[in-house]
């Protein structure tokens, strides 16, 4: 299994996209893949990914972006639309590096970035992986406890690092034993940037219009995005319902499903040796 002492020697800079900073890194060769990381406190491209970036580079070429708000790229994001001013930065992002199409991968917040792009701009993607993605059927349950938990970070008496291993260890994934200490000091330390903590990229909808925005499964164009998707769910996902997938493979006309057993919401890191495997046979068109 890939340490991030593992992952290959990266190439890192910031693009200006939009007026805005976005940190990418990259490395390997081949068809390209953004890897479009989660909306947890303190989260990251590559510490999301590190179980898996050195496993695809040895096939792809991987693009590991910080999203807006997150990580090394500028603060602050559209509240209005959240799930499209991600997905404009991201194509923005393919914009300045030249690609005119590119694979997806999207871990939660992620997912619901790229599945937006793929919406929007259905031409600019090759193939998606979706694991756990929000804003499916959102509107149509009340939040899940680890969803309530990841909106509520910033709130009541704000952040801090036993908020932090609550949400991580009790929703995040499926045995909280396997999380060193060590992600979650490190999580800690970057949720608390003065600049997050002043303008939190994930937090709950204001308005019902946002809201409904938000929920795939109410935009008709679903149902006809015909991108061949793989979507992987965790089947003890507590942020995010596993029910979800079955509403995406159920309306999207090229989705495959695959419910991951004994496996909580971060599949692309606890089930690292299965995702690596899946993702790059899929991306590859081995399925």
């Amino acid at each position: 299994m890939t340490t991030p002492s593992e992952v290959p020697a990266m190439q890192e800079r910031l693009l200006d996209v939009q007026g805005k900073k976005i940190f990418v890194a990259e490395t390997g060769q081949g068809a390209p893949v953004l890897l479009l990381h989660g909306g947890g406190p303190g989260a990251s491209g590559l510490s999301n990914y590190s179980r898996n970036v050195a496993e695809l580079a040895k096939e792809f070429r991987v693009i590991v972006p910080d999203l807006p708000g997150y990580g090394r790229s500028s603060k602050g994001i559209d509240p209005t639309d959240p799930f499209g001013a991600l997905a404009a930065g991201m194509r923005g992002v393919l914009d300045r590096l030249g690609l005119e199409k590119a694979h997806l991968v999207g871990n939660s917040y992620g997912g619901s970035c790229a599945l937006r792009l793929a919406l929007d701009t259905p031409e600019r993607v090759g193939r998606m992986v979706l694991m756990g993605p929000g804003g499916i059927g959102t509107t149509r349950a009340l939040p899940t406890p680890g969803l309530n938990s990841l909106l509520d970070y910033y709130t009541g008496e704000g952040p801090s690092r036993k908020k932090l291993e609550k949400f991580i260890r009790d929703h995040l994934v499926f045995n909280a034993a396997q999380v060193p200490d060590s992600i979650i000091d490190a999580r800690y330390h970057d949720s608390i940037d003065p600049e997050v903590v002043a303008a939190p990229p994930l937090k709950r909808p204001k308005s019902l219009r946002t809201l409904w925005k938000m929920d795939f499964t109410r935009d008709k164009r679903l149902n006809r995005l015909v991108v061949p998707t793989l979507v992987l769910w965790g089947a003890e996902d507590k942020v995010n319902r596993p029910s979800g997938g079955r509403m995406l493979a159920e309306r999207m006309p090229n989705c495959d499903l695959y419910e991951v057993a004994n496996t909580g919401h971060w599949v692309q890191w606890e089930r690292a040796d299965l995702f690596n495997r899946l993702c790059a046979d899929f991306l590859a068109g081995r399925r």
